[in-house]
């Protein structure tokens, strides 16, 4: 049997610097966000003129007074994504563009794909996009605090606070842009977390029933090695599925897996380190369940 509970002190204290570091990284350096929530245009081009490359596509792009733009490779070595904020608002931008292109490159670019993103509706889609999020923590709180005890769903809403907040704080560590697949991730992985945390509980809870001479402290690590093959089972099926998406699903879908797999870490760790350990530190005890059951009986 590993001894998980020896540790709890130990990853309390990480997890705890790691949220005050990502709480300090949204506060004062903020997110990345995308063109979903920011508001601009996406440009995809294929160049068929192996002499074009990144830094002289950005050159351009910077002459042509678009406001912020981000040139980066996309897919293969001929194709790139640009995207720009077009801060005057111009109508005929995509035009432009391609004369300017053409002059300074010649006839040697396909534009596969255009999305314009207007900031009324780059602000409705973050406002949307959090909403989605503090609704899907508050139902998980409310079913939580339905199955178990008042202490269980404590244990389990911190967890996936834990979850969300590290993950995001990774993203605004390195940059790393956030679009509407990244608030898909952010949600999915309420739900893995949670689901791996009800796993254990449910064990937990069963274990409170038989063994009345057993610590809690005690009674968490037996119920965390006991569902221990499941919890690595799906971990790591869910995170081949991943690294597959992550490595050679494409640029689109790199931002998206990556966020999921951090939130399949993540989610693993919380469910053990800090769903658990909330139940050791509100001492609850084989009264706490049976009260309980009696209180729904009546």
């Amino acid at each position: 049997m590993i001894a998980f509970n020896k540790y709890y002190n130990h990853f309390n204290l990480i997890s705890t610097i790691l949220i005050v570091c990502s709480l300090f990284l949204l506060v004062f350096k903020g997110l990345n966000f995308g063109i979903d929530f920011k508001g601009g245009t996406l440009i995809e081009l294929r160049s068929s003129d192996s002499k074009v490359n990144v830094s002289s596509l950005r050159d351009k792009f910077s002459q042509m007074n678009l406001g912020d733009v981000s040139v980066k490779k996309f897919g293969n070595d001929k194709d790139y994504l640009i995207k720009f904020e077009n801060k005057d608002n111009k109508k005929n931008v995509i035009e432009e563009i391609k004369i300017n292109l053409d002059k300074s490159f010649g006839n040697n670019f396909n534009f596969r794909r255009v999305e314009n993103v207007g900031p009324k509706v780059s602000e409705e889609l973050l406002k949307s996009g959090v909403i989605a999020i503090s609704l899907s923590l508050a139902i998980m709180l409310f079913y939580i605090w339905i199955r178990f005890e008042w202490q269980f769903s404590l244990g389990a809403i911190l967890a996936l606070f834990h979850d969300v907040i590290v993950t995001l704080g990774v993203f605004s560590l390195f940059s790393l842009e956030i679009n509407l697949s990244i608030i898909a991730a952010v949600l999915t992985i309420v739900g893995y977390s949670m689901n791996d945390t009800v796993v254990i509980f449910d064990r937990v809870r069963e274990n409170l029933r038989k063994y009345s001479d057993i610590k809690i402290f005690e009674l968490t690590n037996i119920s965390i090695n006991e569902t221990l093959s499941r919890t690595i089972i799906t971990s790591v099926t869910t995170l081949l599925a991943l690294l597959a998406i992550y490595f050679f699903g494409g640029e689109i879908l790199k931002g998206f897996s990556l966020a999921m797999i951090l939130g399949v870490i993540f989610g693993t760790y919380s469910s053990i380190y800090i769903a658990n350990t909330i139940l050791v530190r509100l001492r609850v005890s084989q009264k706490t369940v049976l009260r309980e059951d009696e209180n729904k009986q009546v």
